[in-house]
């Protein structure tokens, strides 16, 4: 026994409450392990604190450790396990097993959840559904001009968002196509907008094709989708008529860029180079860009595809009535001279200018109805009637461009049906639209010849080649 008198040592305060702790640990331990794996196993540390005021006896029998000691002691104990962890813990010690320290578990990430626009949705009905809250919706929607974008909704397209613990909005995200998506994301300004683009590789495709019924079927079996067999059209609509030239047994080659992510392709831009045969004749077109950065198409041999005028004004459609001087008018039934050539097309089908000009008149002209003519330089005038309405900002006074829509076809005036009546003059003369000869633009510019001569071969060559390619897979 130790000497009455001798003092036990005085322990810091936070010391005493670490030891508390790792008792209370233990004895989870003791209570949650067997009694008969307890006894077993006495190497568990036992550990009881002495107070100041214990029995000297008491302390020196006790495991009562300095002040140093106890500071390792609380190194060691730093983070307390949970309950759980205690009782797996103790668990492996009854089975032999080393006791691990358990780390606390990583936050996790909050979870993006979906939702699928409906018909009839709009982006207050999806918060609304979300309960996100209508305070959220005018935040984003005020945060910029750009965050309004996600108002506008197509059926079946998919939004995606991050909210808190507290189901406040963290984040949120839409695809609008394999290209482009749009997200906003809470900062501590409010919401900021962002949209990513994904640049595509762009690759050359060829594909070519023989017209048994329609163009457009024969496009499409082909692979040329809407858009390509319209541009196709529009390149060679100086040459030829596509309402009434086209016959079976005409055939195309197109080569053009392809735009891919990985393997999957998601869209395409420009026709590069194209050959149509139409009635046996082929027309070839190249496309160019100059020094200057402007792009347009030529023949193979550098002489210009573009005339000043375009055959046609409206796209595909049924030629009803052609250039008669002698005809009978339908509604008055008396001769009376054709002097134009009737479209005939379903109403509010778009009427393009066939060259560029200066807006005479546009208005109600007599028997053709609502009409628009149009000055093409000193020589030249044409004629748009019984359309339905106008285009926006065509008005006397007004230039139009070659291809620009100036009016809708419709039956207004002296007309049985919808149809576009159009006229040709030249120096004041009525022609036959459809066998006027049209003036050709330039050609390519000497200044830009060996270059675009060195790019048309290259494209040529390249198109044969497919082809060669192609009609060697077909053989046996």
């Amino acid at each position: 026994m130790g000497s009455p008198d001798k003092k036990s040592p005085r322990y810091p305060k936070s010391h005493l409450v670490a030891a508390s702790g790792i008792a209370a640990a233990l004895s989870i331990i003791l209570l949650v392990v067997p009694t008969t794996d307890v006894e077993a196993k006495k190497t568990f540390v036992q550990l009881e604190l002495q107070t100041p005021e214990s029995d000297a006896a008491d302390a020196d029998a006790s495991l009562a450790q300095s002040p140093e000691q106890l500071d390792a002691l609380v190194s060691d104990a730093v983070t307390l396990p949970k309950p759980l962890d205690i009782a797996r813990q103790a668990t492996n010690a009854a089975k032999g097993e080393p006791i691990v320290a358990v780390e606390p578990a990583a936050p996790t990430e909050p979870q993006w959840q979906q939702l699928t626009v409906a018909s009839g949705d709009t982006l207050s009905t999806l918060f609304d559904r979300a309960d996100l809250g209508a305070s959220t919706l005018h935040a984003i929607l005020n945060s910029s001009e750009q965050a309004r974008r996600f108002t506008r909704l197509n059926v079946g397209q998919v939004l995606e968002y991050q909210t808190d613990a507290d189901g406040q909005l963290l984040a949120m995200r839409s695809k609008l196509n394999d290209l482009e998506s749009i997200r906003v994301e809470r900062t501590s300004d409010g919401f900021v907008f962002n949209k990513d683009v994904i640049e595509p590789d762009v690759r050359e495709r060829y594909v070519h094709g023989t017209i048994n019924s329609s163009l457009f079927l024969a496009a499409q079996n082909a692979g040329l989708n809407h858009n390509l067999t319209m541009q196709m059209a529009n390149i060679f609509g100086y040459d030829v008529d596509f309402a009434r030239d086209i016959r079976q047994g005409d055939s195309f080659e197109v080569l053009f860029e392809e735009l891919h992510v990985g393997d999957k392709s998601v869209g395409n831009n420009n026709i590069l180079a194209a050959r149509f045969t139409n009635r046996g004749k082929t027309f070839t077109a190249v496309r160019y860009t100059d020094s200057n950065g402007y792009a347009s198409y030529y023949r193979a041999d550098g002489t210009s595809m573009r005339k000043a005028f375009i055959r046609t004004p409206v796209d595909f459609a049924r030629i009803s009535s052609r250039f008669n001087p002698g005809r009978l008018h339908p509604v008055l039934n008396r001769i009376r001279a054709h002097k134009g050539v009737d479209y005939a097309a379903a109403t509010g089908t778009p009427i393009k200018a066939t060259g560029d000009g200066r807006v005479v008149s546009a208005g109600r002209k007599g028997g053709y109805g609502n009409a628009v003519v149009i000055q093409h330089g000193r020589k030249y005038q044409t004629l748009y009637g019984h359309m339905s309405r106008f285009a926006n900002g065509v008005r006397a006074g007004s230039n139009v461009t070659q291809g620009q829509i100036i009016g809708y076809v419709g039956m207004t005036g002296l007309a049985t049906g919808p149809h576009l009546h159009y006229e040709f003059r030249v120096d004041g003369r009525h022609v036959d639209p459809l066998s006027v000869q049209l003036p050709a633009s330039d050609p390519i510019p000497a200044s830009e010849r060996t270059a675009f001569l060195a790019s048309s071969q290259k494209l040529m060559a390249a198109m044969d080649q497919n082809r060669a390619t192609q009609l060697a897979a077909l053989e046996p």
